[in-house]
């Protein structure tokens, strides 16, 4: 007793406006419907984060995850959690010409932000 139904198979008809491509031209026509089906993915993190993924950014450039909430919460405290938070410590390291290690040692400190804030050009 099968009671699963036979996939009626329109392949062949499915199939018809790619028959005459090039393994090139189907190449090319994969990485355009992957583009495709990956750009939105790609506008949403460029403009969509979190503390957890910041805190997770500042951890892979070397600071402790004590440090890197401490981080966090000062980025988020000066609205600048939406250009990231390594970005604020990597910014401020090339303002101050100093390691991106003093410069998020020093950012924990309270030092930097508003050279920071007047480097993205943000207001409060």
């Amino acid at each position: 007793m099968n009671n699963h139904k036979t996939r009626e198979d329109d392949y062949k008809e499915r199939r018809q406006h790619l028959e005459n491509l090039s393994d090139a031209q189907l190449k090319q026509r994969f990485w355009d419907l992957a583009d495709q089906a990956t750009s939105p993915l790609i506008d949403l993190a460029y403009s969509h984060t979190s503390p957890a993924i910041e805190r997770s950014v500042l951890l892979r450039m070397g600071f402790s995850s004590i440090e890197a909430a401490a981080l966090v919460k000062l980025v988020l405290a000066h609205n600048l959690i939406g250009k990231g938070a390594g970005h604020v410590v990597y910014r401020y390291a090339n303002i101050k010409q100093i390691s991106i290690r003093e410069s998020g040692l020093e950012l924990i400190q309270g030092k930097g932000f508003e050279d920071v804030i007047k480097s993205f050009e943000v207001t409060k």
